[in-house]
Order: structure tokens, then C-alpha cells, then sequence
């Protein structure tokens, strides 16, 4: 006999032992190997055992416990942004940085406002100078004219002429105000105490007017924002305190709903839910976190979680009936504190017995 025709003879063999070990299973289950009672005032096997603890099968409205990713925000976020266009000379702060109002964010090329004040200013030079000359032949011609040796037309020309230089002075030294106060406008500041959550630019980027450079926000008033679908998003209302759950802490806490979203995303039909959260140390923005609500609520079979048995992968109980205890394959689902959701395998007001679970 061939090496292969052994190798295929024990494996027919090991399947056959595998099939007759679980048709001595299902039979064990079903109470094939237990003894009958014979009719008389015999006391019952299961009688004998003094199977006491028992739990009837309850059928309970439960509520459908929900949850949806979100992540922890602060109520107050800033996009530091410049209101020109300039090339990046300097970035002064990284991403989990802590500023101050005031502080220096980033500084932008100043180096071509510069040379327009410089315009600027010669142009003021210019402008003022042509004044003085005008008040001078003003005052000449008013001088002729106080004796009769002017005309009143060349008079008010000249008065014309100094108005005029004085209104072009004038506007040149407002181009220089403006020039200065986008010179102010270069250097990017903190517009309150913060962290920079993010950075969105390097020194040597062309910066563009609402374009950020940094996201600011604050360390305070936290908010966890979730988004949840529209057909759940009814239930939920401005102040309903609702479980939010903080993986990276390890804790489970309570907020209220302090604002929602009534603008449904087309993508995903969801709306957006920010619930303010309690001060919790170690909380920071940017954390993951889970929003745990009932959506709905239906019908269930529940019995005590200590009367599950496990044999492998199978999930059994023991049923009492008349007296005769059997065990029964069943299916379960979700927990509901002591108690757990029994999905197939039994029926309202069977009664099973409460035991210790065993791993056989």
C-alpha cells in the first residue's frame, strides 16, 4: 500500500471520529444518556440535586444602546491667517505648542511694503513741497492784492492752488498710514491664550489672505462632536445628558448636548451632535472618543449571565421542566448588566438553572 492511499485512509478516519464525537455531543445535549424515572414515588434525578437556583426567561423591553465615533474639539478654534499676500519668512510656534495673546506667530517678507512706504514718502516729500510753494505765492499774491496790485481772479487761483497742494499732501500721508499698518500686518500674532492644535504651513510658502498658517484653539470648554445618522439624530435634544465614552483615558462620562447641526451631510446622512463635556484631567483636543445613546428599543429574552455554559464554542443552558432537567443549545447577543440577550433556544417563561459558567 502506497504511502498516499495510508495518508488519505487516516484522514477519512479522523473526519469519521470527528462526526461520531458530535452526534455524541448533540445526543449528550438532547438527555439521551439520562436515565429514565420509573413510575412510583421515586424523588426525580433533577429533584435530587436540589436545583434551587433557578431564573425564569423573561421577555423585557430593552433599549437599543448605539454608538458613533467622534472626536474631542474645543469650543473655541482659531485659523491664524494673513491678510496678505506675502512669502513665509518665519514660523515661531509647533503643532502642541501653549501661546499667549500677543505672542509672535509667524512673520511674513516685509521687504516690498517697505519699498512702497519709501514710495510713499518721497511722494509725501513731493506733495509737501509743492504746498509750501503754493502758500508762498499766496502769501506774495495776498500781500499785491492787500494793495491793489493784484487782480481778485489771481487771487483766488493762487487760494485754489494751496487748497489743492495741501488735499494732495494730505492723501499721500494716508497711503503711508495704510503702507504702515500692513507693515503691521507681516508679523502674525496670537489672538488669545492657546495651543496650536496644527500647522498648515513652512517658512518659504507663499501665504494668501484667509488661508491659515496655524489652527489655535483652546485647552478649555471641550466638546466631544460625533456625527449620527438622521434617522437617530431626532431622538437626541439641546441639554439631554448622554454617555460619552474616552477610550484613550479608559473612562466612561456624561455630557449635554449643547448644539446640532440641522445641515444633514448628502454623503452619509448623518448630522453633526457637539456635546460640552465636564473638566477631566488629562483631556486633550484632538482625542478619540464614542458617543453611547439609545436609538430605539425592542422586545428581548433575557436570563442571568451565570446561567450561560460554554462547551467549546457552543453556548448552553439547563432547562427545568416537570421536574427533568435537559440542556439546551441557544444563541445569545448583548448584555444587559447581570443579565444577557438570548436571541434563539428558548422561550418567555421557560426556567433555566443559574450556575457558575465552566470552560469543558
Amino acid at each position: 500500500m502506497t504511502q498516499s492511499l495510508i495518508q488519505k485512509y487516516q484522514k477519512i478516519i479522523m473526519i469519521a471520529v470527528a462526526v461520531l464525537a458530535l452526534i455524541l455531543l448533540l445526543l449528550y445535549m438532547q438527555g439521551s444518556f439520562v436515565s429514565k424515572v420509573s413510575p412510583g414515588l421515586t424523588t426525580p434525578a433533577a429533584a435530587k440535586t436540589g436545583i434551587n437556583n433557578t431564573a425564569p426567561v423573561e421577555k423585557r423591553t430593552v433599549d437599543d444602546v448605539l454608538t458613533w465615533p467622534g472626536t474631542v474639539r474645543s469650543r473655541t478654534v482659531s485659523n491664524v491667517a494673513p491678510k496678505m499676500t506675502a512669502r513665509i519668512i518665519d514660523i515661531k510656534v509647533n503643532a502642541g505648542d501653549k501661546v499667549k495673546k500677543g505672542d509672535i506667530i509667524a512673520k511674513l517678507d516685509e521687504r516690498d511694503i517697505h519699498a512702497k512706504e519709501n514710495a510713499a514718502l518721497a511722494a509725501v516729500a513731493g506733495a509737501t513741497a509743492q504746498s509750501n510753494r503754493s502758500k508762498a505765492d499766496a502769501q506774495r499774491i495776498r500781500d499785491l492784492y492787500s494793495k491793489e496790485a493784484a487782480t481778485r481772479e489771481n487771487y483766488d487761483a493762487v487760494v485754489a492752488r494751496t487748497a489743492e497742494a495741501q488735499a494732495a499732501v494730505n492723501q499721500a500721508m494716508s497711503v503711508v498710514n495704510e503702507i504702515r499698518t500692513h507693515l503691521d500686518d507681516t508679523v502674525l500674532r496670537a489672538p488669545f491664550d492657546g495651543i496650536i492644535v496644527k500647522r498648515h504651513q513652512e517658512p518659504g510658502d507663499m501665504a494668501m489672505p484667509g488661508v491659515p498658517v496655524v489652527t489655535l484653539q483652546t485647552p478649555h470648554g471641550l466638546r466631544l462632536e460625533a456625527a449620527v445618522p438622521t434617522h437617530c439624530a431626532g431622538s437626541y435634544s439641546i441639554g439631554m445628558t448622554v454617555n460619552v465614552r474616552i477610550d484613550t483615558l479608559k473612562l466612561t462620562t456624561t455630557g449635554s448636548i449643547d448644539e446640532i447641526t440641522p445641515e444633514v451631510d448628502p454623503q452619509t446622512r448623518t448630522q453633526l451632535l457637539k456635546v460640552a463635556l465636564p473638566a477631566i484631567e488629562g483631556l486633550q483636543p484632538g482625542y478619540f472618543g464614542w458617543l453611547e445613546q439609545a436609538c430605539d428599543s425592542h422586545e428581548a429574552l433575557l436570563i442571568p449571565t451565570g446561567a450561560v455554559l460554554h462547551i467549546g464554542q457552543l453556548e448552553v443552558v439547563k432547562v427545568v421542566a416537570d421536574g427533568h432537567e435537559s440542556m439546551r443549545h441557544i444563541r445569545t447577543g448583548k448584555t444587559f448588566g447581570d443579565q444577557i440577550e438570548v436571541l434563539s433556544g428558548l422561550h418567555a417563561g421557560e426556567t433555566v438553572i443559574i450556575e457558575s459558567p465552566q470552560v469543558q
